[in-house]
């Protein structure tokens, strides 16, 4: 405010400099004229010099007076309404040091220690000031004791210490509006859908007499369940149901892990089959339809991990519970018929297709492209096969494609698949329903017409935009899945010797040799492929390991750690580019020892590490590796971490181990 006054009264003074200036050249134009009034001229000057000076410091002094007042005027207020704040408010220096404090918030925070609220704040502020925040301002909130409050806090530079910073901090009572936000979101509705997954089943096995019993002792248990949230149920359908809560049950379901999964499989039924259920829960929505929907979609990705589970959608996040049993194949071949038609229809109305796995493909996946290829080309149309990577266990198969004149332009890199993309190429995406697992998920974004061929349990990040989906977590591999799809088409398909190779060594790696999940289905797409003059010595061969693999796989094996009595643990720290393949023949390897019921290696890929998993079945390895960023199935599963070590991704295992036998016994 002084700055201020002293500017004023320096315009005022230059003001009347020049107006004498004026007044001065005026008289000697007339003295020049008329030399006669030099005399006057000067008498004159000296009088307005004289009255201007007087005059001048009159009105300083006036102006003076009132600036003055003025200012202590304001100042006075700013004291006042500082001091008299209705907030608590503080001042304090970055150093820590209290500068002064309001009395309202002396009395607001007398009983309570709250110098580890101010230094966090101080920390906040620092962060501001680094970033050279120009509102030289922070917003934040904080709950203290039983209160909370929304903090404003203004900083700027203090006189006294030119590299520090004085900062004043308010505290805002939102006690009340906090209360109130969350009153309503307590209220808000959730639905969930809660599904008998093997009714069918059931009905067909058990007497008439006995339908009535079994459906209403499922009954009884999902109505006493729902009770507990004080929410209420709906029958929709012969095996559905429709569950209707407040939120502010939510996190009681999610602390109780969905109990009722594990009651309604207690039932006991003569014939031994067990009883399972799918629940489906969402809150994201404007309106109960859009929730409804939200949890219809929830379910779909709960029936494609194999049922028995129960998923919450909030936030735009899945949080998955259960699903430790294994699958019982579901699947039906009208099913497989009626997605082989409409998938030919796709193929015919589209200019080109385009098949894509995922990263870092394994036989099982470039088998099931070559299969979906010879389809393709069966409908006289362009097909392409979109990898920029070749996992280990390809070396040998891609040496005998190298030989085949008709496949050199049929592999392309994704640079060349973009180029080559159209709104109207059909991409058939396989082995994969993961966003972030495909060879080029940008492809993805470049056409309309999408097509899932999986037989992975879905995962939260799948492709949404499919027009079809044919994701059957039932089946041993993806190449059995595209090997009924060819059975079942009106084309007639004449694969080739190479493409059944192919297509018989992704079943033959995915069910270790036909002995895990091999169902009916998979013994009639084998012998389907053996008729098309599939060689059985030469595909396995493909899969014999050199000498020196042998060796560090047996290295793996000598260094195992056993956990929790039957788990096995080992790891290969050396970085080579057969890494992932030896990490999972290790795993496999460690899982033929006895009392092994679980096995898991862990690699060194530079940049990342890999975990493959193994069971026998008693053990989910997909719901363990799930936690690290992975997936797969029950039996077979694997994951790969970043901005981890080795050691760190071991001990981060270990926990995951523990915690999922900690749900177990809850």
């Amino acid at each position: 405010m002084a700055n201020k006054n002293i500017k004023i009264l320096d315009n005022l003074v230059s003001r009347t400099k020049i107006y004498l200036i004026i007044i001065l050249v005026l008289l000697v134009m007339i003295c020049t004229i008329r030399p006669v009034f030099i005399i006057p001229s000067v008498i004159i000057y000296a009088l307005i010099i004289g009255y201007t000076y007087f005059a001048n410091n009159k009105r300083k002094s006036e102006i003076s007076e009132q600036l003055q007042d003025l200012t202590l005027t304001v100042d006075s207020a700013a004291k006042s309404s500082l001091i008299n704040s209705p907030f608590p408010l503080i001042i304090v220096e970055t150093d820590g040091n209290v500068v002064w404090r309001s009395s309202k918030f002396i009395s607001e925070f007398a009983n309570i220690d709250i110098n580890n609220y101010i230094n966090d704040l101080i920390l906040d502020v620092k962060e501001e000031i680094k970033k050279e925040n120009k509102d030289k301002s922070i917003l934040t909130q904080v709950k203290i004791g039983k209160k909370n409050y929304k903090i404003i806090g203004q900083f700027t530079k203090s006189k006294r210490k030119i590299k520090e910073h004085m900062m004043v901090f308010y505290f805002i009572d939102e006690t009340k509006y906090v209360k109130l936000q969350k009153d309503f979101n307590d209220s808000r509705t959730c639905v969930g859908i809660i599904r008998v997954d093997n009714y069918e089943e059931i009905m067909q096995i058990i007497d008439s007499d006995d339908k009535t019993q079994i459906m209403a002792e499922i009954e009884k248990n999902i109505y006493e369940w729902v009770n507990e949230t004080n929410g209420f149920v709906v029958k929709s359908d012969r095996d559905t149901f429709v569950y209707i809560f407040e939120q502010k049950y939510l996190e009681q379901i999610r602390e109780n892990k969905f109990s009722i999964l594990d009651t309604v499989k207690e039932l006991t039924i003569k014939e031994k089959v067990q009883l399972t259920l799918s629940i489906a829960i969402s809150n994201e929505g404007e309106t109960e339809k859009e929730i409804y929907k939200s949890a219809l979609a929830t379910m779909d990705i709960v029936l494609g991990r194999g049922g028995d589970q129960a998923a919450i959608r909030e936030n735009g996040k899945y949080h998955f519970f259960g699903g430790r049993v294994e699958e019982v194949e579901k699947r039906t071949k009208v099913k497989a018929r009626t997605v082989a038609h409409a998938l030919e229809e796709l193929i015919t109305e589209s200019s080109q297709v385009m098949i894509m796995g995922h990263t870092n493909p394994d036989i099982d996946c470039l088998g099931s492209s070559l299969g979906l290829y010879r389809l393709v080309k069966s409908l006289n149309k362009e097909a392409l096969i979109v990898t920029d990577t070749q996992g280990a266990t390809l070396k040998n198969f891609i040496e005998s494609l190298d030989k085949e004149e008709e496949y050199k332009k049929t592999l392309i890199d994704s640079s060349t698949a973009l180029n080559k993309i159209t709104p109207d190429t059909l991409l058939l995406v396989v082995d994969t329903h993961k966003i972030n697992y495909v060879e080029e998920p940008e492809l993805l974004n470049k056409t309309n017409k999408i097509v899932i061929i999986d037989h992975h349990r879905r995962s939260a990040d799948y492709i949404e935009q499919s027009i079809l989906t044919f994701q059957e977590v039932y089946a041993s591999s993806a190449a059995e899945l595209v090997t009924e799809l060819l059975q079942y088409t009106e084309t007639k398909i004449e694969l080739k010797t190479l493409e059944a190779e192919g297509l018989y060594a992704g079943i033959m790696m995915d069910t270790k040799n036909f002995t895990f999940k091999t169902g009916v289905r998979t013994f009639e797409a084998a012998a389907y492929l053996r008729k098309c003059g599939v060689d059985i010595i030469r595909v396995k061969k493909w899969f014999q390991s050199g000498l020196e693999d042998y060796n560090k796989i047996s290295e793996i094996v000598k260094n195992a750690e056993i956990t929790n009595d039957t788990i096995a643990i080992s790891v290969y720290n050396t970085q080579d580019k057969d890494t992932s393949l030896i990490c999972a023949k290790a795993a496999d390897e460690l899982l033929t020892i006895s009392d092994i019921t679980a096995s898991f290696v862990i690699g060194n890929l530079g940049e990342k590490v890999c975990i493959s998993g193994r069971s026998i079945g008693d053990i989910n390895v997909q719901v363990i590796l799930e936690k690290l960023g992975g997936g797969g199935h029950i039996t077979v599963a694997g994951a790969q971490v970043e901005n981890m070590t080795v050691e760190e991704v071991k001990q981060e295992l270990i926990i995951r181990i523990n915690e999922y036998f900690e749900e177990l016994s809850n």
